[in-house]
């Protein structure tokens, strides 16, 4: 009995490390400006809203994703924002607020999504010659579509080709 118990003990504490090791690790904003003035890394910021069915979607099938999951924890600081938060933000010296007047989206949203609130938004925040680049991409991914654009932007693809040759040629490792 005590085999079989220790047995099951070790398979637990197995399994759970090795889930652990394939979830993200979320970042606020703040922490992942932080990490970045320390070693830089692109920041992904997935921009949802409790409301959104297609938000909650791609947490349960995309952000799960073992794959997903080691791209953004290994070349990314990972950030969940929720674009109609009430707290005040400051992120590279400036403070951002939810006052209202973008209707029920944080300032922050705002300006991330360049004025177009749409949900889920994805946002890689880049740097190109020390000058800080905001790219929002709009709309649910899928894990495989998801890989792609995450590889773009990792590798930095970007700065040498267009995102149409680079769809037309990516192999990935999600099926």
């Amino acid at each position: 009995m005590k085999r079989i118990l220790l047995l099951f003990t070790l398979a637990t504490l197995t399994f759970s490390s090795y889930s652990q090791d394939k979830s993200v690790k979320w970042y606020t904003i703040e922490e992942a400006e932080k990490l970045s003035k320390q070693s830089f890394r692109p920041l992904f910021i997935d921009t949802y809203t409790d409301w959104c069915g297609w938000c909650k979607k791609m947490d349960q099938e995309t952000f799960t994703n073992p794959v997903i999951a080691e791209i953004l924890n290994s070349k990314f600081y990972p950030v969940k924002f929720d674009a109609e938060g009430k707290e005040a933000i400051s992120f590279f010296g400036q403070t951002f607020i939810n006052d209202g007047k973008a209707g029920k989206a944080h300032q922050l949203a705002v300006a991330l999504l360049n004025g177009k609130l749409s949900y889920p938004t994805v946002v890689f925040l880049t740097k190109q010659d020390d000058k800080f680049q905001v790219s929002p991409v709009p709309g649910f991914r899928q894990p495989k579509d998801m890989e792609m654009l995450l590889t773009y932007f990792a590798d930095r693809v970007y700065e040498t080709r267009k995102w149409d040759e680079y769809q037309s040629t990516f192999k990935g490792r999600i099926e």
